[in-house]
């Protein structure tokens, strides 16, 4: 699964799952362009080779600006992980609406922005892989997360009908869906919320964000050339 040659563009890079990603292909020789909002993070990232772009997501400017300059420096765009994020919890009966649009902004329309930007130059060069990173929650729901179920079931819809979009020009599109995964979110459960999540998962513990990163690289890998249109889960068993 060595990714030498390839060039990959990760979102949301600079925190949990998205670091853990852009490090395992990293260290499988690929030239990694990060992007998220954190400037000093951001820095870290481009201190170890990378081609580190703040951009936002949601506002289609900065994404445009970001796949231009990826061209320009590489001239190539072979792999694309739709990680970037956020939450924004709170029962339906007291949901704002900016609480309800910052979620779907984010996590739908940023992959969405994200995507049909990257589709033109892998459309030219008639192959590319993208990764967009869902959740369980988007496939059962959690009360508390109406919005955040709802961006991340739209991921999924998205990237069937993507994937079926461009399949005839050997571009591969699929969806990770984690489960509980070790990060900056979960360590603010309590140890009783946390415990409550660990009797529901057969394997007996939450996942660390290797384990998603591992799945991601297989999927964005000459490994994989026949896999597209696919959620799969990252979960312990967690949905079963």
């Amino acid at each position: 699964m060595n990714m030498l040659g390839k060039i990959a563009l990760v979102t949301g890079a600079t925190r949990g799952i998205g670091k853990a990603i852009a490090g395992r292909l990293k260290a499988a020789g690929a030239e990694l362009v990060v992007t998220g909002r954190d400037q000093a993070l951001l820095q870290a990232w481009e201190d170890q080779g990378a081609l580190a772009i703040r951009a936002d997501v949601t506002q289609v400017q900065e994404v445009n600006d970001l796949i231009e300059a990826t061209i320009r420096h590489f001239g190539q765009l072979d792999v694309v992980v739709n990680n970037a994020g956020v939450t924004q919890d709170g029962l339906l009966m007291r949901m704002s609406d900016a609480d309800w649009n910052k979620v779907l902004a984010t996590n739908l329309t940023g992959v969405f922005h994200v995507c049909r930007a990257a589709i033109r130059p892998m459309l030219k060069q008639r192959q590319g892989k993208i990764v967009n990173i869902s959740s369980v929650i988007g496939v059962i729901g959690n009360p508390g997360q109406t919005n955040y179920a709802a961006s991340k079931a739209g991921v999924i819809g998205f990237s069937k009908a993507l994937a079926k979009e461009v399949a005839g020009r050997n571009i591969l599109v699929n969806v990770v869906a984690p489960g509980y995964i070790e990060s900056e979110m979960t360590r603010a459960l309590t140890e009783e919320q946390r415990h409550k999540i660990v009797q529901m998962i057969p394997l007996g513990r939450t996942g660390q964000g290797d384990d998603v990163a591992s799945l991601v690289h297989f999927l964005v890998s000459e490994a994989n050339g026949y896999i597209t249109g696919q959620t799969i889960h990252c979960d312990g068993g967690l949905v079963i």
